[in-house]
């Protein structure tokens, strides 16, 4: 079995910043062709826009993934771009505080829309396309024709109520992970997820500019003792890419230093 993504073509959506733009550039590096995607089209083309015109393994991709017309133009625009698409990365998400006694601002809607209902839709129209690919190539039965990798949190698991919504949308992504691993074995295709905490993401970058003493709660919530960088959990996503992860599927794969094994959480788990 090899690790190896080279050649493969993959979507990472939420590519313009923090850990989905730091996976998309691991794949790269990593030798695949990927399509960095997102809706904030100013951040995107300032991160890759001159590679993406260069045409090599970079393409950009901007719009609103809550949308299913965006959606199928994302995986044309792949198709147009490198003929076929091998990998998805859901790693499009969204950090809202719940106001939990106001059913106004307690966020479940936006969260489950942003996080939830637009990996599960990109998921459903990608599995059909590498479906549709491996019928056009000639594949055999049970050859793995595709990866889908969702971004989780261990919020999913911890029960803090400013991150209602939060927690809610990350656990609702786990389960979508395992049905859809379920789904989609017979069709050559696996789904996991990462579930991360005290990684530097976007969302914890600015609440380290606003709150700089979470930087030392979070450390001392960590069995290891440290805020890992965003390439540390784009290790762990190749791998899951990867054919060595070839008899992994329905898996929900903890990076997070061994925060998730404390039974008190102190600071917000991102």
């Amino acid at each position: 079995m090899t690790f190896s993504v080279s050649g493969k073509t993959a979507i990472v959506t939420g590519a313009a910043s923090g850990i989905g733009l730091a996976i998309a550039r691991h794949l790269v590096d990593k030798g695949a062709n990927v399509m960095f995607a997102d809706v904030d089209e100013a951040r995107l083309d300032a991160e890759v826009g001159d590679e993406a015109r260069a045409e090599g393994p970079i393409r950009m991709f901007s719009g609103d993934l809550t949308e299913k017309l965006t959606i199928s133009n994302l995986l044309s625009a792949t198709i147009d771009a490198f003929d076929r698409v091998d990998i998805l990365i859901n790693a499009n998400r969204k950090m809202v505080v719940s106001e939990v006694l106001n059913p106004d601002s307690d966020a479940v809607e936006e969260l489950w829309r942003q996080n939830v209902l637009s990996a599960l839709r990109i998921s459903q129209i990608t599995a059909k396309r590498m479906i549709q690919h491996g019928q056009r190539d000639g594949a055999e039965d049970g050859a793995m024709l595709g990866s889908i990798i969702n971004l989780s949190s261990i919020a999913a698991q911890a029960t803090r109520p400013e991150l209602l919504a939060y927690s809610m949308a990350a656990a609702a992504m786990d389960q979508m992970t395992r049905s859809l691993a379920v789904a989609l074995a017979p069709k050559g295709i696996r789904v996991n997820a990462v579930a991360f905490g005290s990684v530097m993401s976007a969302s914890l970058q600015a609440s380290l500019k606003e709150n700089p003493g979470f930087r030392d709660e979070i450390a001392a919530a960590t069995p290891l003792g440290r805020i890992a960088a965003p390439a540390e959990l784009a290790e762990a996503v190749q791998f899951l890419a990867s054919d060595a992860a070839g008899f992994v599927t329905g898996q929900i794969l903890t990076v997070d230093g061994g925060r998730g094994l404390l039974d008190v959480v102190t600071a917000p788990a991102h």
